[in-house]
């Protein structure tokens, strides 16, 4: 399992660092991923996923650090908050900086999500970037709960499938969604 792990991570870098895309756990459902900061890579998963390109993406950071570095002014008492939520919670941000321009809301805002998952939490910090998560379907189509119900147009348009994790049968769920006002939470998907 070990070398499966390492053969992944080392697998999905070489993808990342050049652009593609890959398919991979996270601590919700798999998602596709890629830089997060670079624009033609994020063109290719909204293309992959046929979805609009005025919807904004989900992306996954390590820590709080990253929150830092990459939304301008952000609430520290988002941080508390998160401290107490046992599901994975995504947060919008108002904001971003440093992401490729599309990928955020027309606002300026993004969805940020800290991951606990060990294989993404590695992956992102060997990275040294942010990287993409999208759920792993066609736009409109039902998540998949686990890697077995992936649609084989994802599986054939990503440039890496991780295999860590694909035999799981536990069924995932996607994270909750939250923006966060002064002080005050806007549920968007509990």
């Amino acid at each position: 399992m070990v070398n499966n792990f390492e053969t992944d991570i080392q697998e999905s870098l070489a993808v990342l660092n050049r652009g593609g895309l890959i398919l991979y756990p996270t601590d919700t459902v798999w998602g596709i991923g890629c830089d997060a900061t670079n624009a033609n890579a994020v063109q290719k998963v909204f293309e992959l996923k046929q979805r609009a390109d005025n919807k904004a993406l989900i992306v996954l950071v390590t820590d709080e650090q990253d929150i830092l570095r990459y939304v301008a002014a952000p609430d520290m008492e988002i941080f508390n908050y998160l401290a107490t939520t046992e599901k994975p919670t995504t947060v919008i941000y108002q904001g971003a900086i440093g992401f490729a321009e599309q990928l955020m809301g027309q606002d300026g805002s993004v969805g940020i999500r800290i991951c606990k998952e060990p294989f993404c939490r590695q992956l992102i910090k060997r990275f040294q970037k942010p990287i993409v998560s999208t759920s792993a379907n066609i736009s409109g189509q039902p998540t998949p709960s686990r890697f077995n119900t992936i649609d084989t147009a994802l599986l054939n348009g990503v440039d890496y499938v991780v295999k860590w994790r694909q035999e799981e049968q536990k069924d995932a769920q996607p994270s909750s969604v939250i923006r966060w006002n002064n002080g005050q939470i806007d549920i968007i998907r509990p």
